[in-house]
């Protein structure tokens, strides 16, 4: 395994990334300071549940660990307040106290929701991130924690960084396609913002990768963690550098929502976001020809560059004005200048988005 590590004075921590993690996790615990006299709380969802939770338990009770579980339905409708709730019950009547741990076991939503969880029982405490999917690999570290709200995205979360972060490489085999290539959205973003060479390097590899050959899948997701190590390190509470992150998000979230988080997934509606992004940097002429090679390595990844859904702009934006991004009911944007390098800007005309919008939705270029 791989060792990256998180420097935020007392709340850093270690990411371990490689085959093995898993059976590895007893000892990790211990070295994080959650040993065996702390309970154990695993949340996951039905599907992971079915493939990994009897062995994670397993491995823990064998080291000496009591844990306990809560499986929710798979997908991002298990981020809602009502799931919470039921969380915090079970937790509650399993009884665990100040000094226990929750353990997110699953993907992104799972590692959201759980550690929004841990973020709030008692005030706050710890808790793991265990990811299963290649998308984890973003929302798994940098302590950003939350659940959704009908009307956007994350609008309900805290900051909360955990303890670790165990990822098993061996769990992703198990993935379907379609999460597959949503995984890849975000291992390209952190290319896109901040190294053109690991852009050039993922185009370059888009066919190994996609077969999951582990020494270039472990090679990215070191490349692509160490890009958000980087930045969190620095800011950690998105005061300034770490919005730069949030590439192609603002109107991912968007398109997300108006779906109710069923037609697209996150790594999707990003990806689109992310061509959004480039084709509204050339339009305000803060970028030239960005579009065309966003869309390319995106398609290596099987990820969709157009948006075939019949949202109105007036949706759309109304969204972007409710995202925790915007600031005094502006719309802010992260946009590329170059490929591997982007910049916030908060004076981006109404009408230009509305036109990126229309042409992203006829498939062509604004």
């Amino acid at each position: 395994m791989k060792r990256l590590q998180v420097e935020l004075g007392e709340r850093s921590y270690p990411i371990w990334i490689g085959p093995g993690a898993l059976g590895r996790l007893p000892g990790l615990l211990e070295e994080a300071g959650i040993d065996t006299g702390r309970k154990l709380f695993i949340v996951t969802d039905e599907h992971v549940a079915s493939l990994y939770l009897e062995k994670t338990t397993t491995i823990l009770r064998d080291a000496g660990y009591a844990v306990s579980h809560f499986v929710v339905v798979a997908g991002e409708k298990a981020k809602s307040l009502a799931v919470y709730e039921q969380i915090i019950t079970a937790a509650l009547k399993a009884g665990l106290d100040r000094k226990s741990a929750f353990l997110a076991l699953g993907g992104g939503v799972v590692g959201d929701l759980a550690g929004f969880v841990a973020a709030t029982y008692m005030r706050g405490v710890a808790f793991v991130q265990i990811p299963t999917t290649l998308l984890a690999h973003d929302s798994s570290v940098g302590g950003k924690v939350a659940v959704n709200h009908p009307l956007g995205k994350n609008i309900i979360g805290a900051f909360h960084q955990p303890k670790l972060v165990a990822y098993d490489t061996e769990l992703l085999k198990t993935l379907p396609p379609r999460e597959v290539a949503a995984g890849f959205a975000e291992v390209i973003k952190h290319g896109m913002i901040w190294d053109e060479t690991f852009v050039t390097w993922l185009e370059e590899n888009a066919e190994g990768l996609q077969r999951f050959d582990h020494t270039l899948l472990q090679e990215a997701l070191l490349r692509a963690c160490s890009v958000k190590v980087a930045v969190v390190s620095q800011d950690e509470r998105e005061q300034g550098l770490r919005a730069i992150l949030n590439l192609g998000h603002t109107f991912g979230h968007a398109f997300e929502a108006l779906c109710g988080y069923e037609k697209l997934n996150h790594g999707e509606a990003v990806a689109i976001g992310m061509v959004a992004a480039a084709m509204l940097s050339e339009k305000m002429g803060i970028a030239h020809d960005v579009s065309k090679r966003t869309r390319r390595v995106l398609m290596k990844y099987r990820l969709p560059v157009s948006l075939m859904l019949p949202l109105k702009a007036d949706d759309v934006i109304a969204a972007m004005r409710r995202d925790k991004k915007g600031e005094g009911g502006k719309l802010v944007f992260v946009l590329p200048t170059a490929i591997g390098k982007v910049e916030i800007k908060k004076d981006v005309a109404e009408e230009q988005v509305r036109e990126v919008l229309r042409a992203l939705q006829e498939g062509g270029e604004s």
